[in-house]
């Protein structure tokens, strides 16, 4: 065989061998969790909440929304809830958002000030731009059913 057919089966070979491995480690790779890391892992998402927590008190536009609620529960769903979006080990095992909001009447208004102090909270908490957009963007998902059209 001439050398440059030997070289031609070597590179074919080692391309496969390439793709073969590349696919094996996708089939057994981790899910995900960058996200859930760089917001601080459990304990740095439930700092998050307890700040966002008493944005809402202040917020004069969303305030009302939040009366007589249980703010340990909240604060306990809303941290899994968001520990489970980022690719955290958290399981949310509240409510779904739909039933949640039925009731509420939630304007465009009340829906972003929430959004809005979320991103006070993560910004108090050195959470870096790039985590806040990603978070907020696998939150978007959820606008259908807290704010029903």
């Amino acid at each position: 065989m001439r050398l440059s057919t030997i070289k031609m089966y070597v590179a074919a070979l080692m391309i496969m061998a390439g793709l073969v491995a590349s696919g094996c480690q996708s089939l057994h790779s981790e899910p995900d969790n960058s996200l859930y890391l760089q917001l601080g892992e459990r304990a740095g998402i439930a700092n998050v909440v307890e700040d966002l927590l008493y944005l809402i008190v202040d917020d004069e536009r969303i305030n009302e929304q939040f009366k007589g609620m249980d703010v340990a529960q909240f604060h306990r769903n809303l941290t899994d809830q968001l520990c489970e979006l980022s690719g955290g080990p958290c399981e949310y095992s509240g409510r779904e958002m739909r039933e949640l909001h039925a009731a509420m009447g939630i304007t465009d208004t009340q829906f972003n000030a929430l959004a809005e102090n979320l991103i006070l909270a993560m910004e108090e908490n050195h959470v870096p731009t790039t985590a806040q957009n990603r978070l907020i963007k696998r939150l978007l998902p959820l606008y259908p059913d807290i704010r029903h059209l």
